[in-house]
């Protein structure tokens, strides 16, 4: 396979139907679909700037324009969905999930806009803009989080992006807010088997929510909350139970991450805008995906 190519034609049927048409707009018609998309991602895994894309792909202010507008209007995350409720149709699903975070240093070309400092982003809903741009100060500089839930073999279900200092602790709500998994009768599925999270995300909110819906918690408890638990006693609650063997299997998110980082282009934020970013994100998860669903006899 070319290096210019990485969709195989199994991969590629998977999400052909699902994209935007290249035609059928107003004004000078785009190119084959399947080339935009290749550009898209040769873009992202090489960390080169849209100027510098190769002729093949045709003008990059054409790859650019696209890969923009399905960004703002969604269709990375529908593509998504439509794939997850696929693989969970074929049972490939693993419903004991995982959930953390990771931080993407913020290059100067993405950070040179107006930004409202401290205006926090926009969690209820992802696809649109927010006012800080995902983009803050953490201990290594302007950066941005990554968060992101992922299946029992390491393929994402949600993703949000956060400014680099914000905390994986009051993620954890929003992100199982967009958990939804289609299926072919009833409601889509909201409810994993269990999450495993590290100790950033005990507390207890979290675990009275995972309580109430009847979810499996595999959290272990910090040693300030175990110390700040047996100080009042009785009154403190019983000890967290954890299981130490299913928590081993956390390691699927790390690496997930690997993966995530080995496109130089998300390794290192270069886009302006949260959207554009996190809708490069949802294409290599739609990759993963299109990959475990082809491999499937």
């Amino acid at each position: 396979m070319s290096r210019f190519q990485v969709l195989s034609d199994a991969q590629w049927s998977l999400i052909e139907g699902m994209l935007p048409s290249p035609t059928g707009r107003k004004g000078r018609p785009f190119s084959d679909a399947r080339t935009m998309l290749e550009g898209i991602i040769y873009r992202y895994r090489c960390g080169i700037a849209w100027r510098d894309l190769p002729e093949s792909f045709g003008p990059w202010q054409t790859v650019w324009t696209w890969h923009h507008r399905m960004a703002a209007d969604g269709t990375w995350d529908k593509v998504l969905a439509k794939l997850t409720a696929a693989a969970d149709a074929a049972g490939l699903v693993d419903w004991s999930l995982s959930v953390d975070s990771t931080i993407a240093r913020a290059h100067q070309h993405a950070t040179n806009t107006t930004r409202t400092t401290g205006a926090g982003s926009n969690y209820t809903n992802p696809r649109e803009e927010p006012p800080d741009h995902g983009i803050g100060r953490s201990r290594g500089g302007l950066s941005t989080k990554i968060h992101q839930l992922v299946d029992g073999n390491g393929l994402p279900l949600a993703t949000l992006i956060t400014p680099g200092q914000a905390g994986d602790s009051p993620m954890f709500l929003p992100l199982m807010a967009q958990l939804r998994v289609g299926r072919d009768v009833g409601r889509p599925r909201t409810r994993p088997d269990a999450i495993r999270g590290d100790k950033a995300n005990s507390s207890r909110a979290i675990r009275s929510h995972l309580r109430a819906r009847g979810i499996k918690a595999v959290i272990p408890e910090p040693d300030d909350q175990k110390g700040h638990r047996r100080r009042r006693g009785s009154r403190g609650g019983r000890p967290v139970g954890l299981d130490t063997a299913d928590y081993k299997n956390r390691n699927v998110i790390e690496r997930r991450f690997c993966d995530v980082k080995q496109w130089r282009g998300l390794a290192t934020r270069y886009d302006k805008h949260a959207i554009v970013y996190r809708a490069a994100i949802l294409i290599q998860a739609a990759i993963a995906w299109t990959q475990q669903l082809s491999d499937t006899p």
